[in-house]
Formats: C-alpha cells, structure tokens, sequence
C-alpha cells in the first residue's frame, strides 16, 4: 500500500470498510434502503485520506460496482484535498490510475475502466498548471507505446480510451466541476491544443493503421475491431474540438469568390461547427492523404462485408463513418492558399463516398422499409448537411456534377421525397427514420436557401435551372403526399391528430421549411398552390350539400397552412417584411392582376369571406377550418398590409441597389402596394373586424380559435399604427367595441381573453389622431365596465347575491377586463387610465371585504393593482402618486385583518406540487405589487412631497412586508415562483431603504434575515445573487453610518448560537460569520464570486476585530502546518493585495473582487474537508 498518500493501512480496517461498501452496493442493486446505503458510499467519497482504503477495495474487491465506488472516491477525494497533497502524492496518484487500467485492460468490466480512467484525466488536468512539461511527456511517452501496440492489443484499447476521456476533461463542454476559475480551464485547454491534441490524433491514427490490414482480410479478432473503432473514435472526438489557437490565412476573400463559406451556421436542429485546425495539422489531415484513406477504408470494408447486413451497425463502422462526416467540416488554414481548390476537391472526395450510402434514394429508401439499417443513410444525409454549411447554393450544386449528369439539389430533393413518404407513412410513430431524414435534410435546404437571395445580382438566377426544377418538382410531391394524408385523415377521431394541429410548433417549423422550398421556384410553386386552391375551393361549391365534404375542407385546411408559410414569414415580435424570393422570383409579370402572388391571396381572403354568410359557415367553417383563417389573416396582413411610404422606401432602396433589366422592380413594385389598391386594404381590415366577431361571438367554447382571434390576428393589426389608424375609423370597430363596452355577448369569452381584447382594445386608442377623441373613446369603452363594476360593488343586496355564481363570474369578468386595460397604459391614455382606476378603487376595498373567502375574486383585484400601479408608476404626478399610494396602504390593511391568520404556516409542510402552491398566488400578488410600489419611479415624487395627507411609500412597503413576511414560511420559500418574487422584494426594499431596517421590531427583523440566511443557500444562483445584493446593501448602509458618526444598525441585534449557548451580535457580525463559513466550508458557485466580495468588503470593514479573531481561530484549528501557512498567506492577500483601501467606492471594489477571485481559488483546493 506504499505510495498513495494516507498514513500506514489497518488491515483490518481496510477489510472492514471494503465489506461495508460492497453491502451499500448489493442494497442499492436490490433498491433495499437505499438511503442508508448512499450515506455508507457517501461516507467513503467525503472521508479524508480515503486512497489506501480505496485501493484496496479496487485491488481486492470482486464486486465491479464497488471498485466504480472506490475509484471515483479517489477522484473526488483528491480534487478536494488537492492543496495538501505533496507532489509526488499527486504524481503517485495519476500513475497508480494509469497503472491500474494497462493492468487490469482486458477486465470485463469496462465501465470501472472507464471510471478509473476518467479519474486519472481528472487528476492530470488538475495538476496540468503545475507539472513541468518534462513530466507531462514521461507520462505521455508510455501512453504512446502502450497506443502504438508495443504491450498488446489491451492496453492499446485502454490507453485509447484514457486519451478520449482525457479530451473530454480539457473541453470546456465536458469538464469536471473542480472549483477553480474559468481562467484555469481556458489555459489548460489552449496547452493541450497546441502542445499534445495533434499527437493524441497520430497515435490514433496510427493504431487504426496498425489493425486495419487485419480487419479488412478478415483475420481481425474482438480486440482488433475494439481498438480500431477506438481509435477512429478517438480522432472524430479530436476532431469535434473547439479549435482556437491557430492561425488563418488572410484569403477570405479568394474562398468566398469560390463558393465557400468563412463563417459557421447557426443550424435550428443540428450542431455544426467549422472544423479548424490551423495550418499546422495541414501534413496530417491533408496532404498525407489521410482523408483519401479512411474513405478507402471505409468503402472496402463496406464492400467485404456486405454479405453481413449488421455490419453497418457495428462500433468499427459506426465511428469510421462519424469521422468521415466530421472531416465534411474541415476548413481554414489547414488547406493550403489555393483559392480553394483544395478545399473544393476534398469535398468532392468525399461526396465520392457519401453518394454509395444514399443513392439511388428510393432503392435505398424500399430496402430499409423492408428491415434494413437506416443508419448509414443517415450518416450520408448529415454529410450533405455539413458540406452545405460550408457551401454556397450554386458550389453545392456543382459538387456531384464532376460523377453525375446531375446536381446535388437533384439528389437532395430525391432524398426528401422519400423521406417525405416515408414519414407520411409513420407519422403516428415516435422517432422513425423518415422523421429523423426529413429533419436533416430539410435544415440541408435551409442552409443552402437561407441566403439566396440577401446580394441577389438582378443579372443573376439564384438558383441554377435544374436546382429550381428539382426544388419545384420536390414541393410538389411534398404537397401532394400531404393532401393525400389529409383527406385520409378526415373521418379519424383520435386525439393523435396533432400534426394537423394550428399551434403545434414542430408541425409549423416543418411548414416553415417547406416553404423556404418552395420560395426557391416560385414562379412555379405559387401558381401550384393557386391552383390546387381553385380547385378545391370548386369542388366545395359544386357539392351543394349532397356529398360529404370532410375530406375538401381537410385538404383546404393543409393548403391554408402551407400557403401561410409560402406568403409570410412567422416573425415573432417583428416588423414583417414580403420574403425577398417572392419579390424577386417573378420578373416577367408586368399586370398586378395576374401576379400569382396577388391572385393566391385574394383567392384565399375571397374563400374566408364565405364564412360571413351563416349558412354556408354551418356546413363548411368548422372551429379547426376558422383556426386557420384566422391564422393566415394575421399573418398576411402583418406582411402584405404595409404602410404606404415603407413600401416606397423598399422599391427606391431596390432601385438603387440594383438595376432593373428584368422587371425585378416592377414586381417589387406590385407586392408591396398591390393589397392598398382601390381600396382593397381598407377592405380586408373591414373583413378582419368583421371575421373577428364571428370567431369570438359564434364559436362559444373554442377557445383556441378565440386565443387567435384575440392574441393574433386583432393583436396584429392594432399594435401596428398604419392598419391601426384605418381600423379605428370603421363602423364594424365600432360595433365591436360597442359589444364590448355594453353587450353581453363576449362574456362568454374565458377570463384570460377578456383580458387580452381589453388590451387591444384600449391600446388602439393611441391611433385616433384627435387627442380629446382618443380620451373620449377609451371612456365610451372602459367606462361601462367600471360603471358596471361600481354598480355591483354598491348593491344593497351585495353581501347575500355575492356568492352567487353569475355575479362571482360579471365581477370575475369585469376585473379582467380592467387589468387588460391597464396593461395598455400609454402616455397618451394615461389620465383617462387612472381617472378608470380611481373611480372603482373604492368599490375593489368593499369587494376585497366582501370576497374574503374567495381566493379566485382577491387573487383578480390584487392582480389588477399590481398591473395597474405597474402602468402608471412612470407617468404619476405627486398627487396622484398621493391616491395610489393611500390606496395601496388601504388595501394592504383590509387584506391584512381578514387573510392574516387565513394561510397557516403548517399548511405549507402539506404542499407537494408546484400546483399545489397556486393557493398561495395572492401573496405573489402582493410581493409583485410591494415590488412596484417600492420601485424608484414612485419614489421619486413622494421624497419631498409636501401634500397634505401623503403617505410615506416606505410606509406602504412595510405595512406590506408585515403582512406578508408571516404569511411565507422557509418550506413557502422552496417553491421557486414565490421565492423569486419575494427575494426580488427583499433585496429591492434593503437597497432602496437600508436606513428602515432599524426601525423594524424584532420579530420582523428576525423573519426578514433568517430568510436571507435561507435564501444564501438556495440552488437558484439568482435568489443566492439577490440576497448577497441585500447583505451588500445593509452593510454599506450601516458601514456608511458608523463612519458618519451614527449608529447605523448598531440597535438590530441577532440571537446566534455560541460555545457558550446562546448570544446576541450585530447583523454585520452575523452575516461576516455566515458568509466566511459558506465561501470556506460549503459548496461555493465561482460565478457568484463578484456579487460575495461586494457584500463581504463591507463586512469586513465594519467588523475588523472580529474577521481578525475568526481568521486567527480558523489558523489554530489546522493541524497541517503546510495548509495552516498556505491558508494564512490566502487570508493576508485577501485584504492587502492590490493596494486595498478601507474604501467603498468602485475602484476599491473591483480591486476586493480580484483578490476574492484568487482566495478562492487558493484555497478551494483543501479548505471543503468534511
């Protein structure tokens, strides 16, 4: 047991500890007391000089997940206790590992081989920083012989596998949590790239040249295969590494001229990276000819054992194809400076390969419908995918034609159709190839149509002929086989019918896709779908009634879909522009009438009229069919209804960047302006409000169908200004808003939808040109409803009809509605707004009495202030800062007399779920509301407010925290809604009012830090963040006061625990004790380093004496004379280095966050022992 550090092994001891761990295992095996268990394996990871111990459980132990134990205790142990290890400990360590996995190399269980292995690259990452080079190369020298195959094919494939758990270990990625800057990681990683990862790659390499003439005559044993695939594994993970230390060639431009892309691709799916070695793996990767060999090797092993259909499954195919499909990526300076010649003809090379696997598609496509592996197919289409991104159109075009008649657009669409089909025919099925196919390869067609048409030459097609007939044909069949699934799909009445589902966002990214495919040939496509749209549309008008038109309407509601994602992009919250291939795609058109574009979208807004007439939408516009309208509508008129002078500047930007030879701006021209003609917008946006009253009024109950009305397609046309400003001026918005304001129809809409047309409503307000017929339209709307509300609220009867259901349900309603209105608040409707809430602002404090009981009517009142006070906080003079803020205290009191007792602490120990926390959203209310109020746009007109009767806001916030602070217990603050919000509270109120602090009874005080002291160790970094925001805040303050002469929070005093029982200190000597024990002794995040030195600077300034005493108290207690030095050095450094001031100004900050950086980092390493 000589050389691992520890003291002289008890063998009996040692026998002891071994049996109790193998019996912790065989428990957790037969899930037996498993806790118990876990604390036995524990005790051995966190128990100090545990080496010997382990090692005689990896030695001796028969049982193999006892040895994993015993290993990653030894990892784990070492990572800890790394600052007192000597350096032959640390040394005798990383041998001992790589020892123990040559030794035990052709052990069965490789997965404690793996550990072991994992291990040792840990360790030596650890200790990369400190071993000189000469004993990095000793031990690297006999992993070279052992991969060469100079001890057996054993320790070959062991040695293989430490340098890939070794890679894993130095890629930022995939290392080890080891408490140490982000600083280390970086400079271990930039050592391995440039000194040793091009050798880990030859040895590789070396070791597959080694086996490879064995396996390809066929007298390859298991050990052969094993280390070969390896070995090929090993070089794809090289090659998957972050390359950032090497140099580029400055021919950018010469690469970009021929077709090739300098930059990756930020791909939807799929992680692609550029490959970029540098020039100085140029002899390995290129000009040996490597590449030409593993594709040798590949295509001869494939032809060999084509008799064995599981071959192409097997590890040694599996990682040879990976790398092939890596060395797709390769770019940079590894090629020489050529103009890209090289570059292009190692593409070409590789294609060569690829194309067996995937060609011809629909051969390929029937045999793995008839059983065979669909992984090399696969492999081929990521291949594709990866010489795309680095790619233009036309080059990637061009790549197949030097060993076909055809491009490799042809080959691509072929591909997808067949994809198409086949995840058509499994679309009930989770995960099949074809899903898995068409997803590759329709990103493939994204890359290499995403930048088509961004410098578009108008001399130029983007696309070459045969690209454009290929992407045509392709959506074609794309858009028959879904019509055929469609109406096969009609008469079934499953749930499963997702993929036909409006909001389901994959089916609409797969759309999206489609369309980018169909963009590319446009002037085939379009007229495609206005044809097929014509005829189903005939079809449906010739029935009258006699044939069931179930399938029709479902093959219209797929082209209404797909003719969306054609016409518009989705453009989430922004300004939506026509697709540039639309612009672009049809120069020959010089008649507006028969653009395709133009002719599509009238046929489809012509069709969705029909739905007006009552009759024909009973037999014909299901909710589902109208979901789709809806949806196409708001799109089409986010994109085609433009404002006048942006379509202008759109055609004269065109116009001078481009000259105008084929009528380019002509069509230009006609999209942008055509949907304004004879007063066609003006038109369509009637249409719009007119649908809308349908959809919300006719369809009761479906309420996705009213969540796109009211979200989507009004929410579209009223944040936009220019549509905004026609529609105010229409009788149809008036009705509806007339509807709204007076009638009863819309209440049947679910709260959350009152909410959101009250918001739309309101908001179009800001659009009535006429400031005084902007006030009165917005009290013609909002005013009923707060009559209404106040009418209710001042019923004589109220208290005995309160509980009744319908008027729970108006009062339910009407508050919605308010809060939708509030959320709309502008600076233009921000008088009349609060005039609205300061007329019911009486009868919200008699309903907040009356409803005590129902949590559902308080949760609605308080969720409204919050919104309310939220809207206005900007724009509030003093005076009616003064109201709000009097109310606010009101309603903080009412809540307070009949819901202090109501939330029972004991009751929290009961919540299981975060659904079950939902009870207690009211006090998120209140957190949310004390939060606004406390915010500093309040703030600042009260501070020196002379009003008569005024409220101090410090006042309201502490009437709040009093009430709500009880409420929220620590098991409360588990959950973490309530936990943010309240903490977002907390470190607000002690930044914002620190000086109040002192003013707090004792048990207030006493809640408010013990939740601090809760919320410091959080697993949510951003609650541990908030309150060291809050420590730092108090500190200041109360540092900031005893140098002024004051007495700061010298009167707060906290009961602590002390040797000596119980004894009383100051809130700075407190959080000074809690803060040095969680950076020494507790798991400490790096990242929250700033945010800890902020709060322990002043800490340490307040309390000097005492972070003295503790310091000199933790130096005694160390037993080690090495640690106790090093750790009295740390300490010193910490407030001396760098020129440290007893300052808190910003500069002295910044110097205190470098010297707690480098503390810890100093003593992380030995100061966590349990």
């Amino acid at each position: 047991m000589q050389g691992l550090p520890g003291g002289a092994p008890d063998p009996q001891q040692l026998q002891a500890t071994m049996l109790a761990i193998e019996q912790a295992c065989s428990l957790i095996q037969m899930h037996m007391s498993p806790a118990e268990a876990e604390k036995v394996i524990s005790s051995l990871h966190s128990s100090p000089m545990p080496y010997q111990a382990c090692r005689f459980i990896l030695e001796t132990s028969l049982m193999p997940n006892a040895r994993f134990q015993a290993a990653g205790a030894i990892g784990d142990a070492a990572i800890r206790e790394w600052g007192i290890l000597s350096d032959d400990n640390k040394k005798s360590l990383i041998v001992y590992c790589l020892n123990y996995v040559m030794e035990h190399a052709s052990s069965p269980e490789g997965y404690v081989q793996a550990k072991v292995s994992a291990v040792a690259a840990r360790l030596l990452k650890r200790g990369w920083v400190e071993f000189s080079d000469q004993e990095k190369a000793a031990i690297f020298f006999e992993i070279e012989q052992s991969i060469r195959g100079i001890h057996g094919l054993s320790r070959q494939f062991a040695t293989i596998n430490f340098l890939e758990a070794l890679v894993s270990e130095f890629s930022p990625a995939t290392a080890s949590a080891m408490c140490l800057p982000k600083e280390f990681h970086e400079q271990c990683q930039r050592s391995l790239e440039v000194k040793f990862l091009k050798d880990f790659y030859c040895w590789a390499q070396a070791a597959v040249f080694n086996t490879a003439d064995s396996i390809l005559n066929g007298n390859a044993g298991v050990a052969e295969e094993k280390t070969c695939s390896a070995a090929f594994r090993l070089m794809f993970q090289i090659l998957s590494w972050s390359f950032k230390h090497n140099v580029e060639h400055a021919n950018s431009e010469a690469k970009i001229n021929s077709g090739l892309r300098t930059d990756a691709i930020n791909l939807k799916k799929f992680e692609r990276s550029l490959v970029k070695p540098g020039s100085l793996w140029s002899d390995v990767l290129i000009s040996s000819g490597q590449t030409t060999w593993v594709l040798n090797f590949y295509t001869t092993a494939r032809q060999k054992f084509s008799y064995d259909t599981l071959w192409v499954d097997s590890p040694i195919a599996t990682s040879c194809r990976q790398l092939i499909v890596q060395l797709c990526s390769l770019a940079g300076s590894v090629f020489p400076s050529d103009n890209a010649d090289a570059q292009i003809k190692h593409l070409v090379h590789i294609l060569s390969a690829v194309v067996l696997w995937i060609e011809p598609p629909d051969v390929i496509a029937a045999s793995i419908r008839s059983g065979a592996s669909e992984s090399e197919f696969l492999d081929g289409c990521h291949a594709l995918l990866s010489m795309a991104s680095l790619t233009t159109c036309s080059l990637f075009d061009n790549l197949l034609k030097s060993m076909r008649h055809y491009g490799t657009i042809n080959l691509l669409s072929a591909l997808t159709s067949e994809a198409v089909k086949s995840f058509l025919d499994n679309q009930n099925e989770e995960e099949t190839w074809g899903s898995e196919a068409l997803d590759i390869l329709l990103e493939t067609w994204n890359v290499i149509l995403g930048v088509l048409y961004l410098d578009v030459d108008a001399d130029k097609s983007p696309m070459s002929v045969d690209g454009a007939i290929a992407a045509s044909g392709l959506f074609k069949i794309i858009v028959e086989s879904h019509l055929k699934a469609a109406a096969e799909s009609a008469f079934e009445d499953t749930d499963d019918a997702e993929y036909f589902h409006v909001s389901v966002s994959k089916r609409d990214e797969q759309l999206a896709l489609y369309a980018q495919i169909a963009r590319s040939a446009a002037d085939t496509t379009i007229p495609f779908l206005a044809q097929l749209f014509s005829e189903r549309f005939a079809q449906l008008s010739q029935r009258n009634g006699e044939n069931d038109p179930t399938q029709t309407l479902e093959e219209l509601y797929w082209l209404l879909l797909i003719t969306s994602h054609v016409l518009t992009d989705s453009g989430e919250g922004e300004t939506l522009l026509i697709p540039e291939a639309l612009q672009a795609g049809f120069r020959n058109v010089v008649d507006v009438a028969q653009h395709p574009v133009v002719t599509l979208s009238w046929s489809i807004i012509n069709f969705s009229r029909q739905c007006l007439d009552p009759g024909i939408r009973a037999r014909y516009f299901s909710p589902r069919l109208m979901e789709a309208v809806i949806w196409f509508l708001a799109r089409w008129v986010a994109t085609y209804l433009v404002p006048l002078d942006v379509s202008r500047e759109q055609v004269n930007r065109a116009e001078i960047d481009s000259v105008d030879k084929h009528g380019l701006q002509n069509s230009r021209k006609m999209l942008n302006s055509f949907a304004w003609e004879n007063n066609q917008g003006e038109l369509v946006l009637d249409f719009v409000v007119l649908v809308s009253m349908v959809a919300l009024t006719t369809y009761q109950g479906e309420n996705e169908l009213q969540t796109l009305t009211c979200q989507k397609l009004l929410a579209t046309v009223v944040r936009r200004k220019h549509t905004c400003t026609y529609i105010v001026q229409l009788d149809s918005w008036r009705d509806l808003t007339r509807a709204f304001a007076s009638g009863r129809s819309l209440f049947s809409l679910s709260g959350r939808l009152q909410r959101s047309l009250a918001e739309t409503l309101a908001c179009a307000a800001s659009c009535i040109k006429d400031p005084e017929a902007s006030v009165q339209y917005l009290r013609d709307l909002m005013g009923p409803v707060a009559g209404c509300l106040v009418e209710n609220a001042s019923r004589s009867d109220l208290k005995s009809v309160a509980q009744q259901a319908d008027v729970v349900y108006m009062v339910c309603c009407l508050l919605e509605r308010l809060r939708g209105a509030a959320r709309a608040t502008q600076p233009r409707t921000q008088k009349v707004l609060f005039e609205m809430g300061h007329t019911v602002m009486n009868s919200l404090l008699t309903l907040l009495e009356v409803y005590k009981n129902q949590s559902a009517v308080i949760y609605m009142i308080l969720k409204f202030i919050v919104d309310f006070v939220d809207g206005q906080a900007v724009f509030l003079d003093a005076k009616e800062t003064s109201v709000l803020v009097s109310f606010c205290l009101k309603l903080l009191q009412i809540y307070s007399s009949h819901n202090i007792g109501k939330v029972m602490l004991s009751l929290s120990s009961s919540l299981r779920s975060e659904s079950q926390a939902e009870k207690y959203k009211d006090l998120r209310a209140l957190l949310r509301l004390l939060t606004n109020i406390c915010s500093k746009d309040l703030v600042g007109f009260l501070s020196d407010s002379s009003i008569e009767g005024s409220q101090d806001i410090a006042e309201v916030i502490y009437v709040g925290v009093d009430i709500v602070t009880p409420l929220i217990s620590l098991d409360l603050l588990k959950y973490p809604k309530l936990s943010r919000d309240y903490f977002a509270l907390v470190s607000h109120l002690l930044e914002v009012y620190p000086e109040k602090v002192a003013n707090l009874n004792k048990d207030a005080f006493a809640r408010i830090i013990g939740s601090l002291d809760f919320g410091l160790r959080n697993q949510d970094s951003d609650i541990v963040e908030r309150c060291l925001a809050a420590i730092n805040a108090l500190a200041s303050y109360h540092f900031k006061e005893r140098l002024g002469g004051r007495g700061g929070l010298s009167s707060q005093l906290m009961e602590s625990e002390g040797s000596n029982g119980k004894l009383q200190e100051s809130i700075s000597s407190h959080f000074l004790r809690l803060l040095l024990q969680l950076l020494l002794f507790e798991d400490f995040r790096m990242e929250l380093a700033g945010s800890a030195a902020d709060a322990l600077l002043p800490l340490i300034l307040c309390e000097h004496e005492l972070y003295q005493r503790l310091v000199q108290e933790l130096l005694e207690k160390q037993q080690n004379p090495a640690v106790k030095s090093r750790l009295g050095m740390a300490f010193h450094n910490l407030t001396s280095s760098n020129n440290l001031s007893n300052s808190l100004d910003r500069p002295n900050r910044q110097r205190f966050r470098k010297n707690l950086r480098t503390f810890l980092g100093d003593v992380s390493g030995f100061m966590q022992i349990k």
